[in-house]
């Protein structure tokens, strides 16, 4: 392809409303143009790289034995009622109606269409185990879309689902997958790890996160989970299903009766702490959420932070805020209080589920609320000065340096970003949709699934932000949207020329993704532009080509060695 051909157009400067620098050089390199908040045309240079992406997932896929289908962008209502997904999904699923009134959806994702395809085609336990894949647009109508590619509204997805007829099956075909993915991220230059983590609207029993692992210090940082890991034994886990073994606290208060003192502007733990002269670890607090428009009370340890994914999970909720002070006005009034947040406790609460994090039920004689603006309680006691909710579970944030539960070392913490992810759904929505087999026995039985989803924009956006300089882009050879670039410095310098498109016919006759960058312009500007687009290797045909030789240029390292054209052509085609 020629650059006077090309349809891109790169900008001197950074687009305004972006936040991370794999969305600045995106935009500035001429991959993408937004079109609507979180919707993107993906320009021909952005294309071709998602088509490298789409290759490798297919190359990798097949070989799994997965087979590929193409399944609808637009679904109907009623497969997500038969589901049971229609009314609790979220407003992040498009819901609209065709000119028939009937109710449809755009695809967030696949799980009720692909189980309705098993269900007409699959039979017989003869016919598993089955794993069907595509590659498709999909649509979540998030609130905040932000960092480019990285959380769009819509975006290309691609989803496998596995039928088996027992969980043995299943663990097969999880495993399968699991290599799978390692392989397709290698491919695409991109180191990841594999951590545990949170099901969430998927559903099913167990499920892992592909995360490629960013600096957390480093300028722009498009991490958006913190990832908790051990270097001793490979313990690793998203920060929503992340456990940890406590580093060793004060939990004894040590006040010598239980009485309600004064605490005046006492609003925040710091400051309750700090006034009564004790450490945070030994107050109870507690924080009021709303989950799924029902008031929950979590009890946790003032020194820990409530990780909201687990208190969610710990209700099978599907959202989950903290409460407004309208919210809490509204509690305390019905509960006969007239406390502000800050004084809240669990006793005596009305309409309000309580639940207590693991944390809290080694404390003696601790500092808790008690629904009294400027007063706590001090020294209680669980069982006798307050009642120890029956509902408890883990609902802490992980923290660096707690230990691993699985071998004792601290934990260590990075930043992640999310380019795939593997779930073991078992029969959540098989069961739902009566979706069944006939097993070797003759007995009907719903089929054993998983699912296994890799973000295709998404992966081409974690290469960007893994390789990248203060220049531009500096894609991994395998998902690059040409191999070469071809710059003469003049294109009126009729050596250079000659010598340009020489190299140019070799390479394309030798079916090499070659850029020949024939355009009028200066020397600095086609330089600039090929650092910023990110081409693998770029050859300058400039003034040593008198002397018969050319600059090579590696763009992974920024190396330049000067050689013949012929040379040059070589190592290209050795690659």
């Amino acid at each position: 392809m020629r650059m006077s051909q090309l349809f891109v157009q790169t900008l001197r400067e950074f687009p305004s409303d972006a936040e991370v620098m794999s969305h600045k050089l995106l935009v500035r390199a001429g991959y993408i143009r937004k079109l609507a908040n979180g919707v993107y045309n993906y320009l021909p240079l952005m294309w071709r790289v998602l088509k490298k992406v789409e290759n490798i997932i297919r190359e990798e896929m097949d070989a799994a034995g997965a087979q590929e289908l193409l399944m609808p962008f637009v679904q109907p209502a009623e497969l997500w009622q038969d589901s049971g997904r229609w009314e609790v999904y979220g407003k992040e699923l498009m819901r609209l109606k065709d000119r028939h009134n009937r109710e449809m959806c755009l695809a967030p994702t696949h799980e009720e269409v692909v189980t309705a395809v098993a269900k007409e085609g699959v039979r017989s336990y003869k016919q598993l185990p089955l794993n069907l894949y595509h590659i498709q647009l999909k649509f979540r109508d998030e609130i905040r879309p932000r960092f480019g590619l990285l959380r769009g509204r819509e975006f290309i997805m691609k989803d496998a689902y596995s039928f088996d007829a027992d969980e043995e099956g299943l663990d097969k075909s999880y495993e399968i997958m699991a290599k799978a993915y390692t392989r397709i991220f290698e491919r695409c230059g991109l180191e990841t790890k594999m951590v545990q983590s949170d099901t969430g609207a998927i559903g099913g029993s167990v499920s892992h996160e592909y995360m490629v692992l960013v600096n957390e210090d480093t300028e722009n940082n498009a991490g958006e989970n913190d990832v908790f890991y051990c270097t001793k034994c490979g313990y690793s886990a998203n920060s929503n299903h992340a456990v940890s073994i406590l580093n060793p606290a004060e939990t004894d208060g040590k006040f010598e009766k239980a009485e309600i003192i004064d605490t005046p502007n006492a609003h925040s733990i710091e400051e309750l702490a700090k006034l009564l002269k004790v450490p945070a670890s030994v107050i109870c607090k507690c924080l009021i959420y709303v989950v799924d428009g029902k008031y929950v009370a979590a009890l946790i340890r003032g020194d820990k932070t409530v990780e909201e994914t687990k208190l969610m999970n710990a209700f099978a909720g599907n959202d989950i805020r903290i409460a407004r002070n309208d919210e809490i006005e509204e509690i305390m009034k019905a509960s006969g209080f007239n406390a502000i947040a800050g004084f809240i406790g669990p006793k005596g609460l009305k309409n309000v589920q309580i639940i207590a994090d693991e944390t809290v039920k080694e404390l003696k004689n601790f500092v808790i609320g008690i629904n009294q603006t400027d007063k706590h309680l001090v020294g209680a006691n669980w069982g006798v000065d307050v009642e120890l909710p029956e509902k408890i579970a883990d609902i802490r944030l992980v923290e660096k340096n707690d230990k691993c539960v699985d071998c004792g070392a601290e934990l260590k913490v990075t930043k992640g970003i999310e380019v795939g992810n593997i779930f073991k759904l078992g029969t959540k929505y098989s069961k739902a949709m009566n979706a069944t087999f006939t097993d070797k026995d003759g007995k009907e039985r719903p089929f054993i699934m998983g699912c296994y989803g890799i973000g295709v924009t998404r992966t081409a956006a974690a290469a960007v932000e893994r390789h990248h300089d203060e220049f531009g882009i500096k894609w991994p050879l395998a998902i690059a949207p040409y191999t070469v670039v071809i710059v003469p410095v003049s294109d009126q310098d009729e050596t250079q020329m000659k010598v340009a498109e020489e190299m140019y016919k070799k390479l394309l006759d030798a079916k090499v993704e070659v850029l020949l960058d024939d355009r009028s312009e200066r020397a600095g500007v086609k330089l600039k532009d090929a650092d910023l687009i990110g081409i693998p290797f770029r050859i300058t045909v400039g003034k040593t080509i008198k002397d018969g030789l050319v600059e090579f240029k590696t763009r992974a390292t920024n190396e330049m060695v000067t050689i013949t054209p012929d040379e040059a052509v070589e190592r290209i085609l050795a690659l």
